[in-house]
């Protein structure tokens, strides 16, 4: 790991820390994890890299509302547009359109980011898109 990477990994670290309560952090007991998956052929691989580098849009949505052309063609700076969720609520994180997870804002060295607080599990993904 560079020392660029060492030092955002540390701020992120830091950040963490930050916003625990009394600042410590208690590591949670965890079960060793196995890997019981069958190696995959090298077919498998070829078609799993294909994949792979297909490009994706991400988005992180605060909320949503609905107005009329007239209202949206009043619109300036300093204008308010209430949107459907309340402050505080968790952001959602959409891949294609698709709610894949929710989230809530966090700022490391004056740069926005996401932390994930739930995904959604791919059968719940599979359920929304039929």
């Amino acid at each position: 790991m560079s020392e660029k990477d060492q030092q955002v990994a540390d701020d992120w670290a830091s950040a963490l820390a930050e916003q625990t309560i009394d600042g410590s952090v208690e590591a949670a007991p965890l079960e060793e994890l196995k890997d019981e998956s069958t190696p995959i052929s090298d077919d498998e691989r070829r078609r799993l890299d294909t994949i792979m580098d297909i490009p994706v849009t991400i988005s992180m949505e605060v909320g949503r509302t609905k107005i009329s052309i007239r209202n949206l063609l009043q619109l300036n700076q300093g204008s308010v547009v209430e949107l459907d969720r309340v402050a505080g609520e968790s952001l959602d994180v959409l891949v294609n359109g698709t709610l894949i997870a929710h989230g809530e804002v966090v700022v490391v060295n004056d740069k926005f980011g996401i932390r994930l607080t739930d995904v959604i599990s791919q059968t719940e993904r599979i359920k929304k898109l039929r």
